[in-house]
């Protein structure tokens, strides 16, 4: 990918590889979904056209993923190719099964609709490869679209790659969505998975995010839900005594401190060195526990806390 040439472009950037364009899941399936619905009739009349039995083609999952989590698959028989666009050099990412390519075969060549279609378990042929491409074709045109919104794919698009060239292609990491399509002859079907990166599906869809309100809120609104899915790790202590440090030095092994009166109920849940609940300790089986009791008040622990002193 070309170096951002701008501080907008470099921002955006960042914002692409942390969490996309949009962090919102709902939000980004949902547009995927009516993409992938708007482009299935134009997938269906345009492959259907060129074969000589019709397959039906329907809109399978909607996933939200990295496209730097995409592997090979084991046999080495997955075809892909990649479709640039002015706005980003993998614009599209298609990965067709080798079910799907055996079946698509099989309704180019007149296969009977009516028999079960024998799968690929070898090196894909020449021939098999330029049938993945095909088809990869005719997704990305459907997808494509017109006037502003226009993705304005690079056509025709590069030979799909599969095997060892397919292992050894390594794709650009962040925010991505996967679009499946199904496509079926009789008894026997495949699937095309169709990626995009988040921010190419934003502008596809117009869904753009509005560009009123100050500069922080458009950041945290971004960022929100990738933070939510975050972990932390949670720490409970209960607070034990006050002491001098005389009698702290005067401590030795296998010695028993009481703890004050009160304490089980005073334990503070923390996480990353911040104070969030009071909890109570307790048991429960042959589990110990710790019951929230209320949210944590900073400003009356500091003042609870001259007093004490």
């Amino acid at each position: 990918m070309a170096s951002p040439a701008s501080p907008a472009d470099t921002r955006a950037f960042i914002l692409e590889r942390l969490v996309g364009d949009r962090g919102e899941t709902q939000h980004v399936i949902e547009a995927a979904r009516g993409l992938g619905a708007r482009a299935l009739p134009i997938l269906s009349d345009s492959l259907n056209a060129n074969l000589a039995s019709p397959l039906t083609i329907e809109l399978g999952n909607i996933d939200v993923m990295r496209l730097g989590d995409v592997k090979p698959d084991a046999a080495g028989n997955q075809a892909m190719t990649i479709a640039s666009s002015p706005m980003s050099s993998d614009a599209l990412v298609m990965l067709v099964d080798p079910d799907a390519i055996a079946v698509v075969v099989s309704a180019l060549f007149g296969g009977d609709p009516d028999m079960p279609v024998a799968p690929i378990e070898r090196e894909l042929s020449p021939t098999e490869i330029e049938v993945a491409t095909m088809m990869c074709q005719e997704v990305a045109t459907s997808v494509n679209g017109w006037g502003t919104r226009a993705l304005n794919i690079h056509f025709p698009l590069p030979t799909a790659i599969a095997g060892a060239k397919r292992k050894g292609k390594v794709l650009r990491d962040g925010p991505a969505v996967r679009i499946a399509f199904k496509f079926t002859l009789g008894p026997s079907s495949g699937i095309l998975y169709l990626l995009m990166p988040q921010r190419v599906l934003m502008h596809r869809t117009g869904s753009e995010p509005a560009a009123s309100g100050p500069a922080v809120t458009d950041w945290r609104a971004r960022f929100s839900e990738e933070v939510m899915r975050s972990t932390v790790t949670l720490e409970a202590a209960m607070p034990l005594a006050r002491m001098t440090l005389g009698d702290i030095a005067a401590f030795r092994e296998g010695q028993v401190i009481e703890l004050e009166e009160g304490a089980q109920s005073q334990a503070r849940l923390s996480a990353r060195k911040k104070t969030l609940f009071v909890c109570e300790f307790g048991k429960l089986g042959q589990n110990y526990t710790v019951r929230i009791r209320h949210q944590s008040d900073a400003g009356q622990e500091f003042i609870d806390g001259l007093m004490t002193g």
